[in-house]
This record gives C-alpha cells, sequence and structure tokens, in this order.
C-alpha cells in the first residue's frame, strides 16, 4: 500500500503525519509512505529577467526542505521509511498529479493547510484534491 501525505509545513499536516504513524499497526503490512511538498511557482511573468533559475531553484529547494522538516524528525523517530519530493505549481493539482503518477493507494492529509487568505481567494486545497482525486482520501483533524 503506497499512501501520500502532502505536507505545508502546517499543524493540520503535522496531525496528518502522526495519524499515519499511529495507524501503521493497524495495516497487513508496513506502507511505502510518500511525503509532498508543494510550491508555489513564483516564477511567472518577468521574474526570470530579475532572479536566475538557480537562484529559484534552490528557494523551492529550501521552502520545501523547511516544511518537511518535522514529518521527516516524526518519521524517522518512529523508524519509518519513506521518501519524499518537492513540487511546483497549484497545490491540490500537483498533489493530485503526484498520487496519479505514483499509484498511490490512500491519501492522507490535514483538514486544512496555512490557508489564510491565499485559501479564500484561491479555493480549499483539500476541498479540490477531495474533488480531483481517483483514490481514497483521509482528512485529519
Amino acid at each position: 500500500m503506497k499512501i501520500l501525505i502532502p505536507v505545508d509545513g502546517s499543524a493540520n499536516a503535522q496531525r496528518a503525519v502522526e495519524y499515519v504513524i499511529g495507524n501503521i499497526a493497524t495495516l497487513k503490512e508496513p506502507p511505502q509512505l510518500l511525503l509532498l511538498n508543494v510550491q508555489w511557482n513564483v516564477a511567472a511573468g518577468n521574474v526570470k529577467l530579475f532572479i536566475n533559475q538557480q537562484t529559484i531553484d534552490d528557494y523551492y529547494r529550501e521552502q520545501g526542505t523547511a516544511a518537511l522538516q518535522a514529518a521527516r524528525a516524526a518519521l524517522d523517530a518512529a523508524g519509518l521509511p519513506y521518501q519524499f519530493h518537492i513540487s511546483i505549481g497549484m497545490p491540490a493539482e500537483a498533489i493530485v498529479q503526484y498520487a496519479n503518477e505514483q499509484k498511490v493507494d490512500q491519501i492522507a492529509m490535514g483538514r486544512q493547510g496555512q490557508g489564510g487568505l491565499q485559501a479564500l481567494l484561491l479555493g480549499s486545497v483539500v476541498n479540490k484534491v477531495l474533488h480531483l482525486a481517483h483514490c481514497p482520501v483521509v482528512l485529519v483533524k
């Protein structure tokens, strides 16, 4: 079984990680765990005229690594193997695309992420994932 856990660095995302860790024993065999962080594409418009691609890539990597840090630490402490990936794009679409590419059996995610004003303007990432995903989505409160 493959379980995808999208992580944005929020407390809700961390609760999803803890939920998966706490429920591993209920599975017949250890699952393959995939952590995913999605970075918003900041290289739109004329940004590339002022900032080179290497700097942009370094920014994505630094921000993604920071957002994944607590989740990775929790999985390491639990002794669970995992893979992690950082994507760039619209979060909901990137989550579903990665889930499809990796043929995951389940997505486990917090009921809301960092959201705030972005969530109001762009719509809920969780809501979009629920509508776009082709596999079960477990929402952790």
